[in-house]
C-alpha cells in the first residue's frame, strides 16, 4: 500500500454549500467518483454533476427529517478500514463495503442559528448536527489513507494535490486532520455552553472552555526577540482594539495594542468627552470635559514630553476641531482609537 493512496472516491454532505459545485466538477473531472446525500445531491445534480445517492447504496433511507442518512457500516467501515490491515481488507470484501478515500462535509450552523433573536430550543436543537461530526472524526482518525475538508477554504488546495499527483500528501492530509479535529471540538463546545447558559443554575461552572481566533500574526511581541499574534472571540461584534477598524497607518504592534486598549479602557469609564494619553502601558494624562477638542489638549498637556509618541483613546466621534488640536507643532502621536472620525478628521491626520 502507497504512501499517498489514489483519490478514488469521495463522499460529499454539505451545509455549506459555497464553492462546492466547482469543488465537485474538478473531482469528477479527475476520475473521482462522488457519493452525497440528499440536499447535496440534488445540488450537485442542478449543476450537472452527477453522484450515487447514500441512501441508494447503504440500502437503508434517509428518515426522520435527515436525522439519521450517513449512520450505517457502508459509510463508516469505508472510511475507518486501515488499508494495510487484511482484517480489514476482509471485512470491506466479506460486506461488500467501497473505501472512501475523501470526505467532504460541514456543520449545520448551530451557532448562527442561535445567535438569531427569538429563535427557539426546538429550533436549537435541530441545527445540532450528528452525522457531520461522526463522518469528519471518522477521515481525521484515519488521515493516513483518508483526506478531510470541512471549510470551503481547503477545496483548491486539496485539489491541486489531486489534479497534479492523483491523490493528497501526508503533509496535506495531517493539517486537515488537525483542523478536523478542532472544528468539532469548537462545535461541540457552542452546544455545551449553549445548555449551560441556558440552564442559568451555575453562575461559576467547574470547567470554562474560552474559544478564542486568531485575528492578526504580529511583528514581534514585547521585545523584539518575542513572537505574537492578537486573536478575539469568534462573532464578537463589541467595541474593542481587536475588533477595531485600522483606517491608516503601519502595521500595530503588541505594545501598541497593548497601549490603545489601556486607552480606550480608561476613556468609555467616563460619561463625558473624554481622552486618555498612554505611553509605554503608562497613563500620561487623561481629561474630560463638554468639548473633546478641549479635552484632548487639557490631556496632551498634563505631560507633555512624556505624550510625545503616545497613544490616544477617545470616547467620542474625532472632529476637525479635535484632529487640529492632535497635530499641533511639537505633538507626535503614535496611534489613535475612538469610536468613529469624521472625514475630514481623518485628512487633517494623515
Amino acid at each position: 500500500m502507497t504512501e499517498n493512496p489514489p483519490i478514488k472516491r469521495a463522499l460529499i454532505s454539505c451545509s455549506d454549500k459555497l464553492g462546492l459545485v466547482d469543488f465537485a466538477a474538478g473531482l469528477a473531472a479527475c476520475g473521482v467518483q462522488i457519493y452525497s446525500t440528499g440536499g447535496t445531491r440534488r445540488h450537485l445534480a442542478d449543476h450537472g454533476i452527477d453522484s450515487i445517492d447514500v441512501a441508494e447504496y447503504t440500502g437503508f433511507p434517509e428518515m426522520m427529517d435527515g436525522r439519521v442518512k450517513t449512520l450505517h457500516p457502508k459509510i463508516f467501515g469505508g472510511i475507518l478500514a486501515r488499508r494495510n490491515n487484511a482484517a480489514d481488507l476482509r471485512a470491506l470484501q466479506d460486506e461488500d463495503i467501497k473505501t472512501f478515500d475523501l470526505v467532504v462535509v460541514n456543520l449545520y450552523p448551530f451557532e448562527a442559528t442561535i445567535s438569531r433573536p427569538g429563535v427557539t430550543r426546538e429550533e436549537a436543537i435541530e441545527q445540532i448536527d450528528i452525522g457531520g461530526p461522526s463522518l469528519i472524526r471518522a477521515a481525521a482518525k484515519n488521515h493516513q489513507w483518508v483526506t478531510v475538508a470541512t471549510r470551503p477554504e481547503q477545496y483548491s488546495a486539496i485539489l491541486s494535490e489531486i489534479e497534479q499527483n492523483g491523490c493528497t500528501s501526508m503533509a496535506l492530509r495531517r493539517r486537515l486532520a488537525a483542523e478536523a479535529f478542532t472544528m468539532t471540538c469548537h462545535y461541540d463546545q457552542a452546544i455545551a455552553d449553549y445548555f449551560r447558559q441556558e440552564d442559568g443554575t451555575d453562575e461559576f461552572p467547574p470547567h470554562l472552555t474560552i474559544r478564542l481566533e486568531r485575528k492578526n500574526l504580529l511583528r514581534y511581541g514585547e521585545n523584539p526577540h518575542q513572537k505574537a499574534a492578537v486573536y478575539r472571540l469568534p462573532r464578537s461584534t463589541t467595541a474593542s482594539v481587536v475588533n477595531a477598524r485600522q483606517i491608516h497607518g503601519k502595521e500595530l504592534s503588541y505594545n501598541n495594542l497593548l497601549d490603545l486598549d489601556s486607552a480606550l479602557t480608561i476613556a468609555r469609564s467616563f460619561p463625558q468627552a473624554t481622552v486618555s494619553v498612554i505611553k509605554h502601558n503608562n497613563p500620561c494624562g487623561t481629561a474630560t470635559c463638554a468639548k473633546l477638542a478641549l479635552a484632548a489638549r487639557k490631556a496632551l498637556d498634563g505631560d507633555p514630553v512624556s505624550a510625545f509618541g503616545s497613544v490616544l483613546g477617545f470616547n467620542r466621534t474625532v472632529d476637525v476641531e479635535t484632529a487640529e488640536v492632535l497635530v499641533e507643532p511639537g505633538r507626535f502621536i503614535e496611534a489613535i482609537i475612538a469610536p468613529d472620525f469624521e472625514a475630514g478628521a481623518v485628512g487633517i491626520l494623515t
